[in-house]
């Protein structure tokens, strides 16, 4: 006779929103970090880099601004936002501000490759937190989706067109491109992998028991 391991309860509320909250403020940490190295951000931040530059704006305003105009276009893409898709607009942003504040330049190419390092493997971590929260998807993230469920096009090429599109705009408006951006673009989906499985939370519909007559 085997005996059946015991179902695991669901995530708690609370639980979830611990994850979602600390994975948005950390992402915005890992932001400030990346930035605050000076040798590359990714395709979105080269975006929110150039127009910040231009415009004279803090770059955590324009990333609000920016994730606020994308939500726009989830409408015409019947994507459905979520409490996370709306907390990620405003939290990443002042997250990043703040860092920004509080954290100096680095000037030494040591501190400067620790802040990138630093950055990318948080960012890694941030994403796994906020999206095993499974409160929705970040406004940029459902741009994508929506976009491969609506032109049938792979995901995976949906997100290159997106990036790329808005990483040229970026870089011509001023955004600083640099060996980060490459690290970044090689080691975020795998470190966010990874992050899920170690952050990940149990289902959150409780497991029935098991069937005694299957004891």
């Amino acid at each position: 006779m085997t005996t059946a391991s015991p179902p695991r309860a669901a995530a708690s509320l609370p639980r979830r929103l611990v994850h979602l909250y600390a994975g948005l403020l950390l992402y915005g940490f890992s932001d400030g970090l990346l930035l605050r190295a000076g040798l590359g951000v990714e395709p979105w931040n080269l975006f929110h880099q150039g127009i910040s530059r231009r415009t004279g704006l803090s770059i955590g305003t324009v990333a609000i601004i920016a994730g606020a105009l994308v939500l726009l276009l989830w409408w015409p893409l019947r994507q459905r936002p979520g409490l996370g898709t709306v907390s990620n607009v405003f939290l990443v942003g002042l997250s990043m501000d703040a860092t920004l504040a509080l954290l100096p330049s680095a000037h030494s190419w040591p501190a400067r490759g620790g802040l990138l390092l630093a950055g990318v493997v948080l960012n890694g971590a941030a994403t796994g937190l906020y999206l095993s929260a499974r409160f929705g998807a970040g406004p940029r993230d459902g741009l994508m989706t929506g976009l491969h469920r609506r032109t049938g096009r792979s995901l995976r090429l949906c997100r290159t067109f997106v990036e790329v599109a808005v990483g040229l705009v970026g870089i011509a408006l001023g955004g600083t491109l640099g060996v980060g951006t490459l690290l970044y673009a090689l080691a975020i989906g795998p470190l966010a992998q990874f992050f899920l499985g170690v952050f990940a939370l149990p289902a959150l519909r409780p497991v029935p028991p098991p069937d005694p007559a299957r004891a």
